[in-house]
Formats: C-alpha cells, structure tokens, sequence
C-alpha cells in the first residue's frame, strides 16, 4: 500500500509506503526525499546503506535522507517507510533540531538506529494508524494534519535519539552547536576542509566548537568532516564507474594524492583496493 498527500503549490511531497515487496529507492533519490524506516513486524529486515550492510531488527527505526543510498534485500514489506521532501515538512521549522535538518537526520555524528522501547512502540503503531486514517479523508485541511503528525512522528524519534545518544543530559546551546555544525558539513564537505571555515560560518570560533566536541564525548570536529569526506567517497567508489582520480576532484581535492591519504587513514586501504576488495559484512551496523 502507498498512500501519497502532495502540496501543489510549494511542492511538497508525503509518502507513506506500508507492506511493499519493492520499493523504488532510485526514484526517491531524485524526489529528494528523507525516509523514517521502521521495522514494525517480528522479523528482522535486511538492508545496504552507504556500501554497508544493516540488520533492522523488529520494533527499530532507522533515518535516512536523499545523501544516502540504500537497498533492502530482505523482507521489505516488513517496514513502514515515512518519506517526504524538505519542501513539504521543513518550511514549518527551518531550524530547530525537529526539522529535517534536525538531529535524528544530520545532527548525529554517525547514522543512528533508534530503538524504542514498549510504551513507544505502542504510541508509534497508534500513530501509523492515524496517518492511514487521515490519508482517507480528502479535503482542504488533510496537508495541515499530515504535517502536524509528521512533527509527532519526528519529535517521538527525537526524544528516543537524544536519549540513545546522550543528548538529553546536553545543554541546549550545545546541541543546537552540534546539530548545526552536522548539517553544514553535510551541505559544504566538498569545498570546505578545515573546521576555521565551518566556524566562521556559525559566527563561533575554532576553539568554542573543540571544547563543545570534547566536553560531549563525541568526535572531534575535524573527525566529522574527515568521516563525512570519506563516507561520500565510499558512495562513489561503491555506486558508480567513476575513476579514483574522477571521485578525489568530485571530493574538492585538486591534487588527489590528499585524497588517496586520507582514505587510507580511516579505511585502512586504498581507494582502490576497496573498491576491488569489498569484504561482505564489513562495517555492518546492527541494530543490537
């Protein structure tokens, strides 16, 4: 079953998918649209992320936005995929951490497997069946409601993340500090390397975001720009027939020995002997 909801006017685009054998990831990528996916069954489902294998277990939510590229290759209709584009959600909250800049979508230092517990179990499958019975009724006043549950559904994922991740003991301003330096590297990794350009972006200094970083027990930010770099690079590397040297210029590097040494560093091999030796499972994120 797909059931849709478009905003004409600003083209805005839902789409909730439940119980489909397939599902169209290609044509999603070039819809820019982010995905909620949960597993709301007894099976665990299987799906590649980013050249990474993932084990979805029951209950478990996983996000991903229109960077990521993924695959499933086992129980698809298992899952519950919410999915729409920035034009639909984010007008209404540009930039705060339940947007779709927010944290359970770039504000993480690394993909998230968010799992709820029983009681939120039980609100999520209430919730599913609200969405499928607002989808029923066609009128005037069906985008205002489809928007303010999908503010439900991401504030239900938030809440779950920030305490998975240890953001619910962070101050405010340390978390809004996190969450936008996440999405700015997201958006500009390609032209900027050093964390002094992403400070003057945010009108803070060099230091403040280390010390905000180190105090919180994540990476630091040069680590999140590195990490972000390579993780595009392994897209490439896994998803299209680009040369090495092709795939360092898309990465910003004009001389592409830079690239080729960083890449090392963190995978532990060249660029291509990854692409030649890809180990099966390697990476593999479970959702333990």
């Amino acid at each position: 079953m797909i059931l849709e909801h478009r905003n004409e006017k600003l083209g805005g685009l839902f789409r909730l998918t439940l119980g489909e054998k397939q599902f169209d990831w290609k044509r999603s990528d070039d819809q820019g649209l982010i995905h909620i996916i949960w597993n709301n069954s007894s099976a665990p489902v299987q799906l590649e992320m980013d050249a990474y294998p993932v084990v979805l277990k029951p209950g478990c939510i996983l996000t991903s936005t229109y960077n990521h590229r993924l695959s499933i290759s086992k129980n698809p209709e298992s899952l519950a995929i919410f999915s729409f584009n920035r034009e639909y959600y984010c007008i209404y909250d540009h930039d705060s951490e339940v947007s779709c800049n927010g944290i359970i979508f770039f504000g993480a230092q690394d993909q998230v497997i968010i799992h709820p517990d029983e009681d939120y179990q039980r609100k999520l499958g209430l919730l599913l069946e609200v969405f499928k019975d607002e989808f029923s009724h066609k009128d005037n006043i069906q985008g205002e409601m489809l928007v303010i549950l999908l503010k439900r559904l991401i504030i239900l994922c938030t809440r779950l993340a920030k305490k998975q991740i240890d953001l619910d003991k962070t101050s405010s301003d340390d978390v809004e500090i996190v969450r936008n330096f996440n999405y700015l590297v997201d958006m500009h990794f390609r032209e900027k390397k050093t964390v002094a350009e992403y400070a003057d972006l945010m009108n803070r200094s060099p230091k403040t975001l280390s010390n905000v970083f180190s105090k919180n027990s994540v990476k630091s930010p040069l680590q999140v720009i590195h990490d972000r770099t390579v993780l595009e690079a392994r897209r490439l590397l896994s998803y299209t027939d680009k040369s090495i040297n092709e795939v360092a210029y898309e990465l910003g590097y004009q001389e592409p020995a830079g690239f080729f040494k960083l890449f090392k560093k963190l995978m532990g091999k060249s660029p291509q002997n990854f692409r030649l030796q890809k180990i099966p499972g390697e990476g593999k994120i479970d959702s333990q």
